[in-house]
């Protein structure tokens, strides 16, 4: 089965984090976001994954094809005009009629997909949420999907595409979005794959839904964090370090070096970071990253960067150097 991962987003909202790396790279629990995703995937079955990438991209590529042993095949979109454009882009790399699954680069799940791979007819992954006009939106009737609305102004149900995927006949989704782009079909000023899904009902192709009830957003540094709390549940490290103290769950990196220190609750301590007479709850510190003296919480340490100083709350990015008096 073959994947299809957008990465090519800036992440401004991640700033000043994603400005020295791409959004999906950040750690999370341990691992990129990106990482989780893929270990998902190919417990699933997934041997194959097309990635588009733009900003930042060979940073992407390198950290795949290192850690994953699975055929990639990256696309670069240099000109970032919607989903839909980024999906249509794969198209000389998809068999036509193949079966393929869409996934954000950016959405962590917690989802049995071996099922959903099997699906007979196209189905997308769904959760309420509490504000739809963020979002694609469905309406179903029967099972069925009935229409479906990209970021809509106006109250239309509240049930939500969230990122994932499964499409049967893929041939059938590229010609839409053919026609998007050839008659400059958009959407808030943007090519979006919603439109094209709907297109696809319109042509007769059924599409279902299956439930997402655990699905991670790591799109603002809050919702990293609280992504981070929800994985370590999962991805704790069990930590016991001498003349410290370790308040579990907390991922410590086995060669990160640690002092005279109160680590976690809900904390991530990168490779080769050090941490010297500190407190540090509910962060995430960086591969590299020197904190010294100080108590956090809340807070993002980038990569390589040092820290140290009084106790304040900190969300600084890669290879910064602060020092708080």
């Amino acid at each position: 089965m073959k994947a299809i991962i957008p990465v090519a987003g800036v992440g401004t909202r991640l700033r000043p984090h994603t400005f020295s790396r791409p959004k999906v790279l950040l750690n999370v629990a341990g691992k990129p976001i990106i990482g989780h995703i893929m270990d998902k995937l190919i417990a699933s079955g997934i041997d194959e994954a097309i990635v588009i990438v733009g900003y930042l991209g060979d940073m992407i590529e390198t950290y795949l094809r290192d850690n994953y042993d699975i055929r990639f095949t990256f696309v670069n979109q240099e000109e970032r005009l919607g989903l839909a454009h980024a999906i249509w882009m794969c198209k000389p790399h998809v068999i036509e009629g193949e079966p393929v699954f869409i996934i954000l680069g950016d959405t962590i799940f917690d989802v049995e997909l071996s099922g959903i791979l099997n699906s007979s007819t196209s189905t997308l992954g769904v959760r309420e949420v509490d504000d739809p006009s963020r979002f694609g939106i469905a309406i179903t009737g029967n099972g069925k999907i009935v229409r479906l609305v990209e970021k809509p102004s106006e109250p239309v149900g509240n049930l939500a595409i969230v990122g994932l995927y499964y499409i049967k006949n893929s041939a059938t989704l590229f010609s839409c979005i053919d026609r998007l782009i050839n008659e400059n079909i958009k959407t808030k000023g943007e090519y979006q794959l919603t439109d094209a899904l709907q297109m696809m009902l319109e042509n007769g192709e059924p599409l279902t839904t299956f439930p997402v009830n655990n699905w991670y957003d790591c799109g603002k540094p809050e919702t990293l964090l609280s992504t981070n709390e929800i994985l370590l549940k999962d991805h704790s490290s069990g930590s016991t370090l001498p003349g410290c103290i370790i308040n579990e769950p907390v991922f410590v990196a086995k060669n990160a070096k640690i002092n005279n220190a109160i680590i976690g609750p809900n904390t991530t301590i990168g490779e080769d970071a050090v941490i010297e007479d500190a407190i540090i709850k509910n962060s995430i510190i960086g591969n590299g990253s020197k904190v010294q003296h100080v108590s956090l919480n809340n807070s993002i340490i980038g990569n390589n960067a040092d820290l140290s100083g009084d106790p304040h709350e900190a969300n600084i990015g890669d290879f910064s150097e602060i020092k708080l008096r």
